[in-house]
């Protein structure tokens, strides 16, 4: 009897490609996707009529968000620096204009006859985010293995 060992010795090229793949350079990858997503998200529901608000998301301060600086989501976060944390990497995406953060939560109003309700930008994006990150990284790592599997 004789067995045919190449498509074993084949899957275990394959095994050791793998093996050896960056997980560190895969992980940041899917933190700069997961953080331009939120990005996207996040500039999508500030006020449209506060174009510096909106442009904060993607600047490093109120002065550039003031003079116009515009960056697209996706190379803004391609900026972001990266902290590994135990088995996590952080990204922190902040918005540096200075009453961002009373339209975000809402505010009383001067004289305190009123509040204005918060517009929870970053809140609700975070959490629609948080719940679709699964599937995102997911088809991330499914398109790893399969270059890992597929290729030569």
């Amino acid at each position: 009897m004789s067995v045919n060992y190449q498509q074993l010795k084949r899957f275990e090229r394959k095994l050791a490609k793998l093996a050896t793949a960056d997980y560190q350079k895969f992980c940041e990858a899917c933190a700069k996707e997961l953080a331009a997503r939120l990005l996207a998200k996040v500039i999508k529901r500030t006020p449209v009529d506060d174009g510096v608000l909106r442009r904060g998301w993607t600047s490093k301060s109120e002065q550039e968000a003031i003079a116009g600086g515009k960056k697209s989501a996706v190379s803004f976060a391609e900026e972001l620096s990266i902290k590994a944390v135990g088995n996590m990497y952080e990204i922190e995406i902040i918005n540096p204009v200075s009453y961002s953060s009373y339209v975000e939560f809402g505010h009383r109003l001067q004289g305190n006859i009123g509040w204005v309700n918060g517009r929870f930008m970053m809140t609700i994006s975070a959490d629609e985010l948080e719940q679709q990150a699964p599937n995102i990284l997911e088809k991330k790592l499914y398109t790893m293995l399969k270059e890992a599997f597929d290729g030569n």
